[in-house]
């Protein structure tokens, strides 16, 4: 099959629009549409300008990592960091550590792990082990969230980069239609033109580019990624949505590209005639919260009673 745009070989197929891509006419047609993501979400014409990138060492965090870098590093006002959340997950992180530090060298970025241990006192494994009653990803979403926020405040940065791709973009967007959870569906990322005290505005460079072609833009560049899953990701409510996006996708090329269309026209909307929650400072460790006590600190203090229950 020969490329759509010129005689060389095709390396990739792209049944929603119709057109088989080169190697190079596959990396053009990948990076502009991130360019056009930075541009819509990102004002660049600050005088200093700093991105925190938060990588896993998962294809999609750390191709967002290399594509960012090689379309903004040449801004001399700009400054892109990235860090790792490391959540305490035996057999799993680690691999995705070690990767997301040799990328981060390759590319001369500076590289930070934050851990669940050094922050919260337990690894998520051991969260696990006192509190197997809810889904880890109840407790991991809301701690990671808040170190994110919180090295991101550390290190002064104007935007937080996450690396999340069309597939996960669609599947959040449906669960939270699903849930009829109307404050979290318009508070998904981009912020966009939102400013929050105490939360740095989260953006998401790829949300536009289905995951196999995160996939094939990486084999292509030579990044090496961990592809290990979570081992525990068969509780995840997104296993769900995935399926069932998937399905549609298959039966209709381009649902997931709809998905985010309704939402980006949708959104706004919402935004104007829904009464959203003031956001509050919690009361314990004074992280932005829409209540008294943020999540993270509630969950906490759950687990702690449990320990001292079992210790006595």
């Amino acid at each position: 099959m020969k490329c759509t745009f010129c005689n060389e070989k095709a390396v990739y197929n792209v049944k929603y629009n119709g057109t088989a891509l080169c190697r190079e006419h596959f990396i053009n047609f990948f990076e502009k549409r991130v360019k056009r993501e930075i541009r819509n979400q990102t004002d660049l014409k600050r005088d200093k300008i700093t991105i925190s990138v938060a990588i896993s060492g998962g294809k999609d965090s750390l191709v967002t990592l290399y594509v960012l870098n090689k379309i903004l590093s040449d801004r001399r006002n700009l400054k892109i960091k990235a860090f790792t959340v490391d959540e305490g997950i035996s057999g799993y992180r680690p691999s995705g550590i070690e990767k997301a530090a040799r990328l981060c060298k390759s590319l001369g970025i500076d590289h930070e792990i934050i851990s669940f241990k050094r922050e919260f006192g337990y690894t998520l494994d051991e969260i696990m082990s006192i509190d197997n009653t809810r889904i880890s990803c109840s407790h991991c979403g809301p701690m990671r969230r808040s170190l994110m926020n919180k090295i991101s405040m550390y290190n002064k940065a104007d935007y937080l980069a996450l690396g999340i791709n069309l597939d996960d973009y669609a599947q959040s967007i449906l669960m939270n239609v699903v849930r009829g959870d109307i404050s979290r569906y318009i508070r998904l990322a981009p912020h966009t033109g939102i400013e929050r005290d105490g939360l740095i505005p989260r953006i998401i460079p790829l949300r536009k580019i289905p995951e196999k072609e995160v996939v094939i833009y990486a084999i292509l560049n030579n990044i090496d990624y961990d592809n290990s899953w979570c081992p525990y990701y068969r509780d995840a409510y997104r296993n769900e949505a995935r399926m069932i996006i998937n399905m549609l996708e298959e039966k209709t090329p381009g649902t997931r590209q709809a998905i985010v269309k309704f939402f980006d026209g949708t959104r706004d909307i919402l935004k104007n005639s829904y009464e959203s929650k003031d956001m509050k400072r919690c009361m314990i460790c004074g992280s932005p919260s829409q209540n008294d006590v943020c999540e993270v600190c509630s969950d906490l203090k759950e687990i702690n009673e449990r320990v001292l229950k079992k210790s006595i």
